[in-house]
């Protein structure tokens, strides 16, 4: 009878707060395994970095590519090498990155590079600008807008990728995490474009940028060529710390107005980044007010919710904490 009033009681939430009890922070298994899981620890530390990484239980083997952003030249809010250094080492990984679509210190590779020097990341691992050399078209199935993603052409190299992701804020889709790092992320500058159009141009999109709905499913069609492409060659991690509203791809991010969350990990984006955008709305702090307002004033869910639909991930899930 108690869970039956549970489960009506969150059935009615759900309707108000995008949560369900699949979803609650302190979820147990309820014997549904295909409900994926996503993995949690309070402390940000580079040993429960790795830690989170073993707890997934998918070794990443072969050339290992780890994607992550090296950060705008003048911004701060990226992930410091010190805290990524212990498992970027471990795998024996390459940072990965590819040029931006709108200009900026990293729009070519000698600067992109200077800027992931400067920044320390090539003190603690290679670096490779995959588009360096161009890019390469990955097919998109079942998508309404692309028929093809543009991935800088080097990704073809690297038998497994770690998708390693500093959970914020975002200018244009409400927040960035796994999704955006894999989309927009592992896009070649021109598919970059590509994506922001929905599919129109690999020229410069900003003059006349489509819907806003039709940008967040771009992302999520990009993400899922991405996805199948890997199969189960991929794993995710996130790491939901400097939570500014502005993204790692802004020379000049806001401060952030809450506190850490925590290294969060899973086999399935969908439900990491749901776990994030959950956590940030059960926290207690009151500065998550800021975060929540450009999430859903860009419609940042709806990314999700698209990307369950095209058979990316669950938005449902199970959280285990770790300490």
């Amino acid at each position: 009878m108690r869970r039956n009033i549970c489960m009506i009681l969150f059935s009615v939430l759900s309707t108000v707060t995008g949560m369900n009890c699949a979803n609650a922070q302190e979820q147990k298994s309820d014997g549904n395994t295909n409900v994926p899981k996503v993995y949690m620890f309070k402390e940000i530390s580079p040993e429960n970095l790795v830690k989170i990484y073993e707890a997934l239980g998918r070794e990443a083997t072969g050339k290992v590519a780890v994607k992550l952003s090296t950060g705008e030249p003048g911004g701060h809010n990226f992930l410091q090498p010190a805290l990524i250094k212990d498992l970027v080492q471990k795998v024996k990984g390459t940072i990965v990155e590819c040029n931006t679509a709108y200009g900026g210190g990293r729009a070519d590779t000698e600067n992109h590079l200077k800027a992931a020097k400067d920044h320390g990341f090539t003190a603690i691992a290679p670096v490779d600008i995959m588009d360096a050399e161009g890019e390469v078209a990955l097919p998109v199935k079942g998508g309404k807008h692309l028929k093809e993603d543009f991935v800088g052409s080097h990704y073809l190299n690297y038998d497994f990728t770690i998708v390693l992701s500093h959970f914020k804020g975002h200018a244009m889709g409400g927040f960035g995490g796994a999704i955006k790092n894999i989309s927009i992320g592992i896009a070649s500058s021109a598919g970059k474009a590509w994506i922001h159009s929905a599919g129109k141009t690999k020229g410069n999109p900003w003059g006349n940028l489509p819907p806003q709905d039709d940008f967040l499913e771009s992302m999520a069609e990009a993400a899922k060529a991405i996805v199948d492409h890997c199969g189960d060659k991929i794993l995710y991690i996130s790491v939901a710390n400097n939570l500014s509203v502005d993204c790692d791809c802004d020379s000049s991010p806001e401060d952030p107005k809450m506190g850490d969350i925590g290294i969060l990990a899973s086999l399935d984006p969908i439900a990491l980044d749901k776990a994030c955008t959950d956590l940030v709305r059960a926290s207690e702090d009151h500065g998550k007010i800021h975060l929540i307002e450009r999430i859903d004033s860009r419609n940042g869910m709806h990314t999700l919710e698209y990307g369950e639909k095209i058979g990316l991930g669950s938005q449902k899930y199970e959280l285990v904490k770790l300490d």
